[in-house]
């Protein structure tokens, strides 16, 4: 349920990479901007303040690198990707930082197939390199990220935070971007566009001005800049 409510409440969003405010990997700075300053950030932050948060709860986390997938099938850099293994009766994924992805955490237990409402996800072990995989209504399986379950410390991931706030080749540097999962779907406003879906249907309109996008991110994600 927490995951759950993360997901509806706390949008993705790398806006402050265009503004030219610095991210740095420091779990005080997380919080007091998701909680203090009602913000989004992106897996670093997200993902870094969700196990905070875990851990003053009495979860057991552990910060997990994960590399993500490319349309060639290649995958990103070590680093690349901050998600989480919470450990119950069983190990869990945890993962409030990618996206458009899984709205609740997965069972990580390879092979097993997991619905969340029009999607299913899975595991996969390939000797030792895990992979989540999704496939939507057609069945096909498209590999989100890879990971390894090698404990991390949040100051390994500074390097690859700073080539996202400062490489031309990031896409976190190409565009600006909030989203986050509504019930019925998920709202986006990706650079003067807005994307709205709901039960699988997806209306998208250009935005006329700067301050229409200004106006919007503060009325559909309660962020002033």
């Amino acid at each position: 349920m927490l995951h759950r409510c993360h997901m509806f409440a706390v949008p993705f969003e790398n806006l402050d990479i265009g503004l030219g405010r610095k991210i740095v990997c420091d779990e005080g700075a997380f919080i007091r901007k998701i909680v203090g300053q009602r913000r989004g950030g992106f897996c670093y932050e997200m993902n870094g303040a969700f196990a905070a948060l875990l851990r003053e709860l009495g979860f057991r986390v552990t910060l997990l690198s994960a590399r993500v997938a490319s349309e060639d099938g290649s995958s990103s850099p070590e680093f690349d990707h901050l998600t989480l293994r919470v450990d119950l009766d069983e190990p869990w994924l945890a993962d409030v930082g990618f996206g458009d992805c899984f709205l609740e955490p997965l069972h990580m237990r390879p092979g097993v197939e997991q619905l969340q409402g029009e999607r299913t996800f899975r595991i996969v072990d390939d000797r030792g390199s895990m992979s989540v995989e999704m496939a939507e209504a057609v069945r096909i399986w498209k590999r989100q990220y890879s990971f390894t379950l090698t404990a991390r410390s949040l100051d390994e991931f500074a390097p690859r935070c700073e080539y996202h706030q400062t490489s031309p080749e990031s896409t976190f540097t190409q565009k600006r971007v909030c989203t986050r999962a509504t019930p019925e779907g998920r709202i986006t406003l990706a650079d003067k566009k807005l994307v709205v879906t709901r039960n699988g249907k997806k209306e998208e309109r250009l935005l006329e001005s700067e301050d229409e996008w200004r106006a919007l991110l503060n009325d559909r994600f309660g962020i002033r800049l």
